[in-house]
């Protein structure tokens, strides 16, 4: 059985989350980090044998089967299309890209690689949403009306202290918009199974000053991010994050004319699944992640890797529900339309 060598470009979020992920899967061998100043005493500390700089310097300067792009939104685009022109395969960290254009040219540039290509997009792969999607997919709750995301974080109130830096930059990607509402608006047309004809909505900066370690900074990002789409065949959705709440909670919820299906939880990894109709309230027992005890080191690992189990169905031919360049495009547009283009 093969085990493909990869790379990640990013230690935050790469090294957190797609590490353990990719070191805990029997198919992946992670033997290189890449990041413009700390990937040296990154890869020390986490025992990977390379460190490079940049994505092109680590596909220029070892042998890789693969590369996970986990840096930071502005750099998305250059560092996808390196490691394409380099003939890998590649999975990419959400937001996808900056502006529908850099979005369309990964999609390219992808297409004449003819290598597999995928989007971070793991929560489509919390059990409780598997499960969700099934119902969609066998009818069980058709006709289908509307779907409603919400999700809500205290993370971005006033007095939080998070420290400045991209993030807090609108023009590098930086916000809750492009962070979380991606998330979000992946998983309604996921559930819909189509894009949406309609789309509308805003962001919004609730809290513009704020403070850290350092003083006081302004800030230009989006804090909360509200949406309205509609679908072929009578469908709407409601899609919606914000940041500046005092409660933690996450719904999603599918509904039919006749039976509406909802996850709900403090986060979008910790939710029960609810089916209701005119008659009762029904909670259904859902498999559990085949990885699910790699949860203790952190709470997306175990649906990252279920997405790297489809990485490498994509890589091997093989039929796949890998998220796909294609879904993210789709997903940019939507981001455009609530004014994420920047």
């Amino acid at each position: 059985m093969k085990r493909y060598k990869i790379g990640i470009v990013g230690t935050g979020f790469g090294v957190r989350v797609h590490l353990p992920a990719l070191r805990n899967h029997p198919r992946f061998e992670v033997i290189a980090l890449a990041s413009p100043s700390s990937a040296p005493q990154a890869a020390r500390a986490a025992n990977v044998a390379h460190a490079f700089r940049s994505c092109a310097e680590m596909v220029d300067g070892i042998e890789l089967d693969a590369v996970t792009i986990a840096s930071p939104p502005f750099a998305h685009r250059d560092d996808v299309l390196v490691a394409l022109a380099h003939g890998k395969h590649v999975i990419c960290e959400k937001p996808f890209a900056l502006r529908v254009a850099d979005a369309q040219s990964m999609v390219d540039a992808q297409d004449a690689a003819g290598t597999a290509c995928g989007v971070a997009h793991e929560f489509r792969f919390v059990p409780q949403a598997q499960a969700l999607k099934e119902l969609v997919v066998n009818g069980h709750l058709d006709p289908l009306r509307n779907i409603e995301i919400t999700l809500l974080r205290a993370s971005l109130r006033r007095h939080d202290r998070r420290s400045r830096g991209w993030w807090f930059e609108r023009e590098r990607g930086g916000g809750l918009t492009g962070a979380v509402m991606s998330h979000l608006i992946d998983h309604a047309n996921w559930l819909a199974g189509r894009p949406p004809t309609r789309m509308l909505g805003f962001h919004r900066t609730a809290n513009a000053d704020r403070s850290d370690e350092r003083g006081t900074f302004r800030t230009d990002v989006a804090d909360g991010a509200f949406a309205l789409f509609e679908y072929p065949g009578g469908l709407a959705a409601r899609v919606s994050a914000d940041g500046t709440t005092t409660v933690e909670s996450y719904t999603c919820a599918v509904h039919g004319e006749r039976r509406t299906a909802v996850e709900s939880g403090p986060t979008i990894t910790d939710v029960t699944l609810y089916t209701v109709d005119e008659d009762e309230t029904s909670e259904l027992q859902c498999k559990a992640s085949p990885y699910a005890r790699y949860a203790r080191i952190e709470e997306n690992v175990p649906p990252m890797m279920e997405l790297y189990d489809e990485f490498v169905k994509k890589i091997e031919g093989e039929p796949n529900t890998l998220p796909s360049f294609e879904d993210a495009l789709q997903t940019q547009r939507a981001l455009a339309a609530i004014g994420y283009d920047v």
